[in-house]
C-alpha cells in the first residue's frame, strides 16, 4: 500500500495550493479517503473527508468555505484544494485511507502560509 502527497510548499497568505495524494496497492475506489494536518506542537486534526460510496464530503469547520476535497477513483488520487489560506493553515498534511479496519497514511506534505 502506498499513498504519496504532493503540492505543498510557500504561499502568502490569501494564496491558493492544490494537494494531491496519489494511491497505489490496494483498491483506492473502496476507501474513504480524508486530509489531516499537524502543526508543530499540535495534535494531528482531520481536514477533510470524502466518503467512497455517496461522495459525501466533511470538513472542519476551521476550513468550511475555503478548503474543497474531492477524488478521482481512475486516478486513484484524492485532492484538497484550498483557497484562501491563512497563517494558521500552516502544517503538514497527510493523506489518510480508511476502510473497515484498513487503514493507511501518506508521508506529509509541508504547507507553509506566510508573508
Amino acid at each position: 500500500v502506498q499513498l504519496v502527497e504532493s503540492g505543498g510548499g510557500l504561499v502568502q497568505p490569501g494564496g491558493s495550493l492544490r494537494l494531491s495524494c496519489a494511491a497505489s496497492r490496494f483498491t483506492f475506489s473502496t476507501y474513504d479517503m480524508s486530509w489531516y494536518r499537524q502543526a508543530p506542537g499540535k495534535e494531528r486534526e482531520l481536514v477533510a473527508t470524502i466518503i467512497s460510496t455517496s461522495g459525501s464530503t466533511n470538513y472542519a469547520d476551521s476550513v468550511k468555505g475555503r478548503f474543497t476535497i474531492s477524488r478521482d477513483n481512475a486516478k486513484n488520487t484524492v485532492y484538497l484544494q484550498m483557497n484562501s489560506l491563512k497563517p494558521e493553515d500552516t502544517a503538514v498534511y497527510y493523506c489518510r485511507a480508511q476502510r473497515y479496519l484498513n487503514n493507511y497514511w501518506g508521508q506529509g506534505t509541508q504547507v507553509t502560509v506566510s508573508s
